[in-house]
């Protein structure tokens, strides 16, 4: 599969960077209040459904 002159294409997944970035919430959040969550997650500018895939 994927080899040269078989028509087929090569596969691959490529992580959104919404992904990439929700992971740095947790760091961003600790020593924090609740309602500084929603902040972050703001500064964040993550789309959910991009992560949801």
């Amino acid at each position: 599969m994927g080899e040269k002159g078989s028509g087929n294409p090569y596969r691959f997944h490529v992580r959104a960077p919404g992904f990439i970035n929700l992971q740095a919430l947790p760091k961003m959040a600790e020593g924090g209040l609740i309602a500084d969550i929603v902040a972050a997650i703001g500064t964040l500018d993550i789309v959910l459904g991009e992560i949801d895939r």
